[in-house]
């Protein structure tokens, strides 16, 4: 591991750029939210709230039933316009001099305290360690530390014992669970935990119901620290759309619902990679442990290979804008047996044709 001041990876491009305009026709393995979603009964709940649009939001009934899911007095809830928006409040209402995003992961975070002025340092987690967690790597003098769990675009879920451990008096740990819903038991959560000083944890609603266009998330923090970061937020921020799918979305169906399908992502995820393994002697290999709705592989000319792959009908995500990754890398979705099926069918054709 190593710390790196650099820049150099467009931190602004992420999976859905895989697939619009002439991608939108593509089988989306770029775009980390679950196939098939929002369900009927959520569509359905949310098309409910369109009568009172009239209204301005009122975001007390959404902000109880989150600081309800999760065992949480409501002081330490913000709802928030998806948890990108909450990077961007971190990096603005937040004073601090030296943060620190541990990387391989989701790029918003840097971008957004580089948008505001700040300076960060990064810890670049190596293949060679499986892309795991050493507390050790991050500098002491670190008064704000960025890390996702499960992580995006590794899937390597880091205990929830070493990533508290990053915690110091005067440091802010923000750590990123947005993927967290889909890992049965929810196994390494830091959500719910008052204990350890300075944990902000972040949580999206926009992956497993997909909600990516509603942009819905939260922050669970201390009350002190909700309240700065709510004091940065403009009036009525989330829609009254979007808190009418927050408080659906963390009720007991929907909890219940989110179990099952985070199961089912197991398997189908257990079924991707068993199929990327008939690849090793094309030199593709998968990093593992895998947890997250996605796999990250490294495979020569991984360029060549995603461009092959849109020709044959399958959008794949590119890993090279992520710090720490370079060209011969891909993310992949989970999605359904079936759909796997037929991307390892083109993914082999794709590496014959080389």
């Amino acid at each position: 591991m190593r710390t790196d001041q650099g820049s150099g990876h467009d931190l602004r491009h992420h999976g859905d750029a895989e697939v619009r305009d002439d991608g939108s026709a593509l089988v989306d393995l770029a775009v980390n939210v679950r196939a098939d979603t929002p369900p009927g009964w959520l569509r359905e709940h949310i098309a409910g709230s369109l009568s009172a649009l009239a209204a301005y939001p009122d975001g007390r009934a959404a902000r109880a039933a989150v600081a309800a899911r999760h065992g949480l007095p409501v002081d330490r809830v913000l709802l928030t316009a998806g948890a990108a928006e909450a990077f961007v409040l971190l990096a603005r209402a937040l004073k601090v001099r030296r943060p620190v995003v541990v990387h391989p992961q989701f790029t918003e975070p840097e971008a957004a305290l580089r948008d505001a002025g700040h300076t960060v340092d990064r810890v670049l987690l190596r293949e060679a360690d499986g892309f795991r967690l050493d507390p050790a790597a991050v500098p002491e003098d670190a008064d704000l530390v960025v890390i996702g769990n499960p992580t995006n675009p590794t899937s390597v879920l880091h205990p929830a014992a070493a990533v508290a451990g990053l915690a110091r008096p005067g440091r802010t740990l923000v750590v990123d669970e947005a993927f967290m819903d889909a890992v049965p038991g929810e196994r390494e959560a830091l959500a719910g935990r008052t204990g350890v000083p300075g944990l902000v944890v972040l949580r999206s609603l926009t992956k497993t119901w997909g909600l990516a266009g509603l942009r819905i998330g939260y922050v669970l923090a201390a009350p002190e620290t909700v309240a700065e970061l709510e004091r940065a937020q403009p009036l009525w921020p989330v829609s009254t759309p979007a808190l009418a799918a927050a408080e659906a979305c963390v009720g007991p169906r929907a909890c219940a619902e989110a179990a099952d399908a985070a199961h089912r992502v197991v398997a189908d995820r257990a079924h991707l990679i068993a199929g990327l393994r008939d690849f090793s002697g094309h030199g593709l290999r998968v990093v593992e442990p895998a947890e997250g709705p996605f796999v990250l592989v490294r495979l020569p000319g991984a360029a060549t290979v995603r461009h092959r792959l849109r020709a044959l009908g399958y959008a794949v995500r590119r890993g090279d804008t992520f710090p720490g990754l370079g060209e011969e890398w891909l993310r992949l979705a989970v999605r359904d047996g079936g759909t796997v099926d037929g991307f390892l069918d083109a993914l082999g054709r794709a590496l014959r044709a080389a």
